[in-house]
């Protein structure tokens, strides 16, 4: 598609598939890391990990890009809510990296969020303009 919507060169597809494998590695830091073994810590690659594969699914059947990115978007939202929601019932964690997982998170799905809902916006008009 040549009119397809990008910002700064990657379309949405791509930058879910990059948000996703950077939540994925920074989990896996974060188990190596903290040298607990909990799996809590796995979290951002837990949630990393179904961003990439709708993205990866994204650019391979264009014909259901619509619904897979509206699933990344839903996704997204609970990549914000969940840290948001354990802040405001259990306050700040004692952790600092248990803090940086939760932050990576809402910058990561806050950031995807934005770009789904420009992309969203844009292919609102377009098909006004048709």
């Amino acid at each position: 598609m040549d009119d397809e919507f990008t910002i700064a060169g990657f379309t949405i597809p791509r930058i879910a598939i990059y948000d996703g494998a950077f939540l994925v590695l920074w989990g896996i830091a974060a188990y190596i890391i903290s040298d607990q073994s909990s799996i809590t810590a796995m979290i951002p690659s837990l949630m990393g990990a179904p961003l990439m594969i709708l993205g990866i699914l994204s650019e391979r059947m264009p014909n259901m890009r619509h619904h897979l990115m509206h699933a990344a978007m839903i996704l997204t939202l609970l990549m914000v809510i969940a840290p948001l929601s354990m802040f405001a019932s259990m306050g700040v964690p004692d952790s600092s990296l248990a803090l940086a997982s939760n932050l990576v998170l809402i910058f990561v799905g806050v950031c995807f969020m934005v770009c789904g809902i420009m992309s969203f916006r844009a292919a609102r008009i377009a098909r006004e303009e048709e």
